[in-house]
């Protein structure tokens, strides 16, 4: 792809070195001069010094043939304004990270895809390594569902055991699905299916529609999650 990223803070450079690093032709907008010049030395890209709220900079960035524009300054203003400039050439797809949740309804009007406050991601997820140990890693879905991976344990209740006959036994209730598998020595990841026997250092994905409470992580052997 051909991808515009404005801003190379904190945000913008994790950004950067994943976009090169995936082969895609990146193009950065960054105005302060040791930013973009680090930018500059590090990565395989253009990088333009300038205001990416000045319509001439968005245009040397070649904003008319983008793919996406992913704007991650640190000001919502800026971010709603360079969006808007990337809507007037067409561009097909537009990202923006979004400081302050008041503001998320002007993006959301504009037809943005947003990443709310990822200051608060982060100090989620943080928080969530400390409080539930256990879950190697997470994605909320609406309020209380979750999907998480998750490794089964020698000592665990459902070691051992077939999806059927765990679902029989009460260990896994309805609302909750093993999505994937990955075992070693299984190249891709195991599909499920009723027959199939969880094994101790299985690595779950797990789908839980009232989220990874203690109650279900005690399943794959897990009780040092106690912490809500």
């Amino acid at each position: 792809m051909y991808i515009v990223i404005v801003g190379a803070g904190d945000i913008g450079m994790p950004l950067i070195d994943i976009a090169t690093r995936s082969g895609n032709e990146v193009v950065v907008i960054e105005n302060d001069p040791e930013r973009a010049d680090r930018v500059a030395g590090e990565y395989d890209c253009l990088v333009l010094n300038d205001d990416a709220t000045a319509h001439d900079a968005l245009l040397d960035a070649g904003i008319e043939n983008a793919d996406a524009m992913i704007s991650t300054t640190d000001r919502d203003a800026t971010n709603i304004m360079v969006c808007l400039l990337a809507q007037e050439h067409g561009v097909p797809n537009i990202v923006s990270v979004v400081h302050d949740p008041e503001h998320m309804n002007v993006f959301r009007q504009i037809g943005v895809n947003t990443m709310e406050n990822p200051q608060e991601l982060i100090a989620e997820y943080l928080y969530r390594a400390v409080a539930r140990p256990a879950i190697v890693d997470y994605m909320r879905i609406g309020e209380t569902a979750e999907v998480f991976e998750i490794v089964v344990t020698e000592d665990a209740p459902i070691d051992g055991k077939s999806l059927t006959a765990a679902a029989e036994e009460g260990l896994l209730p309805e609302d909750v699905l093993i999505v994937a598998i990955e075992r070693e020595g299984e190249d891709p990841p195991i599909t499920p299916r009723g027959n199939t026997t969880i094994k101790a250092d299985d690595l779950l994905t797990v789908y839980s529609a009232f989220g990874a409470e203690p109650k279900l992580t005690d399943v794959f052997g897990h009780s040092e999650d106690r912490i809500q």
